[in-house]
């Protein structure tokens, strides 16, 4: 959700008052962020995952189920015999973590076969269990739906409703642009993304619905910081092309704070992960980011998002968020890119919908700036 409250009816003479002003940023030197205990425990387990990750291609491998972190494992769930490059992947990532292979009912292509049938038969969100077990559907709040009327698609449906959906939507920074901080299209207000370049030009990579196509995006205090293009509505996701460039530096602290730590690069994500997330209205109520953000759930439809849940019970996400970093920690005590903000529910805020950085890299051929 784009954030309109915060500008107010004034903004036109608040923000004129301000570009005036030659700002004095003040230094922001990198610094470390100490993420909870659970996520710094989960580093190796994400680290094995990842180098079986990396091996395995779901498209070809069409026993692949899922990838799943538990308390004290990496399970790979696999439906049938699992070839043989994707278990030496497994026996290089037991040199990091334990590592399980279990047995999945169903395939992912399966599931993924499954929701495409479902999704001609009602307007609904499609999820799948990363154990290969079901495939969940979500009424969204769809009035006169009944679980009963879910059609029989060979695999175990799950029926839930989790409400409508709701679009998530610090103040002054300066070039190169940097990760977590504001990102003004208009009136509405979101969050800048990873800073990311390819092979071209850099880019701050962002939410879809945060502008479209030729906008002139500027930061919190009215600064040009680029054009919005590459907008991706079926991912949710866009870029913001920033010709004084990009920084691989992300803030952390609060509205105010010039604390930002280092991006080292983007890995893929885990259901059982632990995240944190940096928009810019969660540090303006909290002061900092919010953590806790354990993935439950892949989308299976075409926006191909990913869904965490706040394990405390706070809200995950706030307007004015969109477009913000999702991440993870490091080994080295700094972080890696992980998603981009999106959206949450009506009437239960503590889930975060975000774009997983592995399916921006795939649309747009980027990686983190460094």
């Amino acid at each position: 959700m784009n954030d309109n409250r915060r500008l107010g009816a004034a903004l036109g003479i608040a923000v004129a008052l301000i570009i005036t002003a030659t700002p004095t940023p003040a230094t922001a030197a990198p610094q470390r962020f100490e993420f909870p205990a659970e996520a710094r425990r989960q580093i190796p387990l994400v680290q094995a995952a990842s180098t079986i990750r990396h091996t395995v291609d779901p498209a070809a491998n069409t026993g692949y189920a899922g990838l799943e972190i538990q308390d004290d494992r990496v399970v790979l769930w696999w439906k049938g015999a699992v070839p043989t490059p994707v278990r030496r992947a497994v026996s290089t990532a037991r040199r990091t973590a334990p590592v399980q292979i279990s047995g999945a009912t169903h395939s992912l292509h399966e599931l993924r076969t499954a929701g495409a049938k479902l999704r001609t038969a009602a307007t609904t969100r499609i999820k799948y269990a990363v154990d290969g077990s079901r495939v969940v559907v979500d009424m969204a709040g769809t009035t006169g739906l009944a679980a009963t009327q879910i059609a029989s698609v060979g695999v175990p449906v799950e029926v839930i409703d989790q409400g409508a959906k709701v679009l998530t939507s610090r103040r002054d920074d300066w070039p190169q642009w940097k990760s977590g901080a504001d990102q003004i299209n208009g009136n509405s207000r979101c969050t800048t993304g990873f800073p990311v370049r390819n092979a071209d030009a850099e880019f701050i990579l962002t939410a879809g619905h945060c502008g479209s196509n030729g906008n002139t995006i500027r930061d919190g205090v009215g600064e040009f910081i680029g054009t919005f293009t590459g907008d991706r509505d079926d991912h949710d996701i866009a870029l913001i092309h920033t010709p004084s460039g990009s920084d691989n530096l992300m803030y952390v602290g609060g509205l105010d704070s010039n604390v930002v730590t280092t991006v080292e690069g983007w890995d893929w994500v885990f259901p059982g992960e632990y995240l944190c997330q940096s928009g810019g209205s969660s540090a303006r109520d909290t002061g900092g980011p919010v953590c806790g953000l354990r993935v439950e759930k892949f989308n299976t439809d075409s926006g191909d998002a990913v869904e965490a849940r706040q394990v405390d019970g706070r809200p995950a996400v706030r307007g004015g968020d969109s477009g913000g970093p999702v991440y993870g920690p490091s080994a080295s005590g700094n972080v890696i890119a992980k998603g981009i903000n999106n959206y949450t529910y009506v009437g239960n805020n503590t889930i975060l919908g975000f774009q997983d950085f592995g399916t921006a890299t795939r649309d747009y051929g980027i990686w983190i700036t460094d």
